[in-house]
């Protein structure tokens, strides 16, 4: 299993990441700096300079917040033992609870200029209606 070993701050919410087979990799966290526990590092350049590494991951210790190694390395779950795969050099990483829409409000994306469902289906917009005269 791959840790993160040092954690350099870099502008725009992006950390440099020295890690356990010595392959350095940077990720944008922009996305996942949400939340209480986040509020003051996604606020303020010096509290995400802050940032140190405590057992095998990025932390900001005086606000008690991290973030799980395989999210900053692999974007989601490491890939299983004897797997060929490389982190990426660089990664917008995205929250997974950002992603999905809220129950009472659905999200509504656009394919190609169209209203889609969350699945990506189009979306069941009425065809607009000729103004009377």
């Amino acid at each position: 299993m791959l840790e993160i070993e040092a954690a350099t701050p870099l502008p725009g919410r992006c950390l440099r990441l020295t890690l356990s087979d010595g392959r350095v990799v940077e990720r944008d966290v922009s996305d996942l700096l949400w939340g209480p526990v986040f509020e003051r590092v996604a606020a303020s350049d010096e509290a995400f300079a802050e940032v140190t590494v405590a057992n095998g991951t990025v932390s900001w210790l005086r606000n008690g917040a991290d973030i799980a190694p395989e999210t900053l390395i692999w974007n989601g779950p490491e890939p299983s033992e004897g797997s060929p795969a490389v982190p990426a050099a660089t990664l917008r990483v995205v929250s997974p609870d950002r992603a999905r829409p809220q129950p009472d409000r659905p999200s509504r994306r656009t394919h190609r200029g169209k209203a889609t469902d969350d699945d990506g289906a189009p979306g069941h917009e009425s065809a607009p209606r000729p103004m009377k005269g």
